[in-house]
């Protein structure tokens, strides 16, 4: 449990892998602390607007209020230089992993959805903070001193003071109100985009496999039917007997584990798996991006699927073919190419920030492939009839142990 907490507060709360690559590191940096830092004025929003008070904090705080703002406002600004930045590398600068196809569409709406929201958000604060500082001066009996706020005071100067003061009551209000909006809706907004991860990156580090890296976990039905074809000594061989042909690997998403899934609803896009993916810098279809978002898309549909099914169950309606299911599995988002084309070099689960493993998913689908339908690349049948007549990869002539007998 330490080590999994010690991941938590260095991955997750410190984002300690982002910072293998620096730039877009230091620019996610700034948007995150500004995010966390400025709930707290939120919450000072919050309380106001429930019981019609105005800054409820600034006279309890004193100048501790006027460093916290302040130090809210240096953040945002540096947010919004990240926020433009992050606009740049995607839309203009086009890195090569933010241009693969499966950001087509919906997902490279979302990314650009939430940057002009913080945009929205920034603009907010700083329409909020800028009106206000004016009217603090002219109506000191309504506006409590919030103190010198370093980027309002300048927008005061040159902006906010030239208005008349019914129009900067106007524009305090349309700030105050856009951020509560913006947040509101961002909440809302989050169970359907890929920003969901604020949420579950914290529990999916938490909960991130501690075996070895490329450690596949055994199929309890294999082994004992190794342990039998040996004739290991001092090893349990369970017999069991069932007129049901076991399954191996997963098909689709109720096959996976909870953590599979979890992987996939935390993944932030970001393409780092897919950049460093050896497959697909070769030109192969493989992208471990890929693979998560086609498991939260069929996981999503699955669960839509489900909820139609029990609304019909139980308006009398369901039909033989809602018991059958929708006909669909992951093989009908994820090619067999693609599945085949991965190394297990486990490059993808290095790079990932949040810890997601997309290898375990590919090995759990070609177990499926291989070890349930056996179907199986052509290339790859010599591999097998050798590993299985002489327990060695490579066709050769002799026994693979043979070298360890003596002459």
């Amino acid at each position: 449990m330490g080590g999994r907490w010690k991941d938590v507060f260095l991955v997750a709360f410190g984002q300690k892998k982002m910072f293998k690559n620096v730039i877009p590191a230091v620019l996610h940096f700034l948007i995150y602390a500004a995010f966390l830092i400025t709930q707290i004025e939120f919450i000072e929003i919050f309380i106001d607007g429930i019981f019609g008070s105005h800054r409820i904090l600034a006279p309890f705080l004193g100048g501790f209020y006027t460093f916290m703002v302040g130090s809210i406002e240096v953040l945002s600004l540096l947010a919004f230089f990240a926020t433009v930045a992050f606009l740049w590398r995607r839309n203009l600068l086009k890195l090569p992993r933010f241009t693969k196809t499966e950001l087509d569409g919906w997902p490279r709406l979302d990314a650009n959805f939430i940057l002009f929201g913080e945009i929205l958000l920034i603009a907010g604060i700083f329409a909020m903070n800028g009106a206000d500082l004016v009217l603090q001066e002219r109506l000191p009996d309504l506006y409590h001193s919030t103190g010198v706020l370093p980027v309002s005071k300048l927008l005061s100067f040159d902006f906010f003071s030239a208005m008349d003061t019914p129009t900067l009551q106007v524009l305090e209000r349309i700030g105050w109100w856009s951020h509560v909006l913006v947040v509101f809706g961002f909440i809302l907004y989050l169970p359907n985009s890929k920003h969901l991860h604020i949420f579950l990156a914290f529990p999916n580090v938490y909960f991130s496999k501690k075996t070895p890296r490329g450690e596949m976990a055994n199929m309890p039905d294999i082994m004992n039917e190794v342990r039998s074809m040996l004739g290991l000594q001092g090893q349990e061989v369970t017999e069991t007997v069932s007129d049901v042909l076991p399954v191996f690997g997963a098909s689709d998403v109720k096959d996976l584990t909870g953590k599979n899934i979890m992987d996939a609803y935390s993944c932030t896009e970001c393409g780092r798996c897919t950049a460093v993916c050896p497959a697909n810098l070769t030109g192969k279809k493989l992208s471990p991006r890929k693979i998560m978002m086609d498991v939260r898309d069929r996981a999503t549909e699955v669960v839509r699927y489900e909820a139609l099914k029990n609304r019909a169950a139980a308006a009398d309606n369901a039909t033989d073919e809602a018991h059958k299911g929708d006909g669909k599995n992951l093989f009908n988002y994820i090619s067999r190419e693609e599945i085949r084309a991965c190394t297990t070099c486990n490059a993808c689960v290095e790079a990932c920030p949040v810890l997601i493993d997309p290898l375990d998913i590919i090995l759990q689908m070609r177990r499926y492939e291989v070890l349930t339908e056996s179907v199986t690349a052509e290339a790859w049948t010599p591999m097998f009839t050798s590993l299985e007549n002489q327990g060695c990869v490579w066709q050769v002539p002799q026994e693979r142990t043979d070298w360890i007998k003596e002459q």
